[in-house]
């Protein structure tokens, strides 16, 4: 697989990506060399990431606990403490073996740490291969409240190596499924169609999947890389899945959703919407809602859940002037921005989920 360029930086891709490194490490004379994992790459990544990788002898491992409640600014705090015991300079490198809790973080740690330092993303997460692979963004959460803190920076390179993903339990690759899923949704019929049955996907059918949704998140962050328009059509099915998200993450009485998860129930709501503002296709709603409730359990939505959920919507980062901003769709790989939706509507929506 030829990599691929986006903005100021490059996507390597399976073996290739080791010699790239490889390369990267020979040509730059860094001064100390950072990896940052969690206890589950600590154990099942990082000894294929250093059986492939040269000039890594003066190599330190940071590690963090794993899951979206430890993507705190707290979590930042003890890993820059870190950094400074080991006498990190600025010439140092940061490498995030992980996740997207993983690589967020750790671009976030690696962008602010004496003001900058090079890092690079090693995402071993589906979600994170084709989403938070692409665009430079990173950040923490600020309690319970996703993504709040954050700047867009890209990484050195990224390298994608779809051995990672044998790694993976089923709920969480089926986690990384749902934002592909949803670049289908925003682009493409065609890739939208691969996807109708997931339980058929071949690991090397996700190999070329991935790259194909990478090139599809590039082409759009590369028109936009701040997200000042086009770039928030990423968003579809976020502006309510992120509430749902955070609302699982902080209600002791609910069990704590994964992103793709709250993700695909926040799809089949805002398609319900697209169609009632928009005209999108009810008949293809339908196919939607039955594409994610076949391939994602049914979640829990009490009629007592939906108000707190709304509440935290005017949390959204897209939101403007006090405006809650929506992604809908006209059709399939026809999105439309900034669209505005009354509470009336969204409670009708999780009706239409629940039945």
């Amino acid at each position: 697989m030829n990599s691929i360029t986006a903005n100021d930086c490059i996507i390597h891709f399976n073996e290739m990506s080791y010699n790239a490194l490889n390369e990267h490490l020979k040509t730059n004379n860094y001064s100390k060399v950072f990896i940052i994992v969690d206890e589950n790459t600590h154990q099942h990544c990082l000894p294929e990431f250093l059986g492939n990788t040269e000039s890594l002898e003066n190599v330190e491992i940071i590690e963090v606990e794993s899951g979206e409640a430890n993507k705190t600014i707290d979590t930042c705090v003890g890993v820059w403490n870190t950094l400074s015991d080991f006498e990190a300079d600025r010439k140092c490198l940061i490498i995030n073996l992980g996740g997207g809790v993983i690589t967020d973080m750790g671009g976030f740690v690696a962008s602010t740490f004496k003001r900058g330092v090079k890092f690079i993303n090693v995402p071993t997460s589906l979600l994170s291969m084709v989403d938070a692979s692409v665009g430079g963004k990173t950040g923490v959460d600020l309690g319970h409240l996703k993504n709040q803190i954050g700047v867009i920076i890209n990484p050195e390179m990224v390298m994608i190596n779809a051995k990672f993903l044998k790694t993976l339990p089923d709920n969480q690759l089926k986690s990384g499924m749902a934002e592909m899923l949803k670049h289908g949704l925003i682009s493409s019929q065609t890739y939208w169609d691969k996807f109708s049955d997931l339980s058929n996907l071949t690991y090397r059918d996700l190999d070329e999947l991935i790259y194909e949704s990478v090139l599809i998140k590039k082409e759009i962050v590369d028109k936009d890389p701040y997200e000042k328009n086009l770039r928030k059509t990423l968003n579809f099915g976020h502006t309510l899945g992120h509430a749902i998200e955070s609302y699982f993450l902080s209600n002791p009485d609910k069990d704590e959703l994964l992103h793709g998860e709250a993700i695909a129930v926040g799809m089949v709501l805002e398609t319900y919407i697209s169609t009632k503002l928009l005209g999108f296709s009810k008949e293809l709603c339908d196919t939607i809602k039955d594409v994610m409730v076949t391939n994602y359990s049914k979640v829990p939505i009490d009629n007592t859940d939906i108000e707190p959920i709304i509440q935290l919507l005017k949390y959204d980062k897209k939101n403007e002037h006090g405006s809650i901003n929506f992604v809908l769709l006209e059709a399939i790989g026809k999105p439309k921005i900034d669209c505005n939706v009354d509470d009336e509507l969204i409670h009708e929506s999780f009706k239409f989920y629940n039945s």
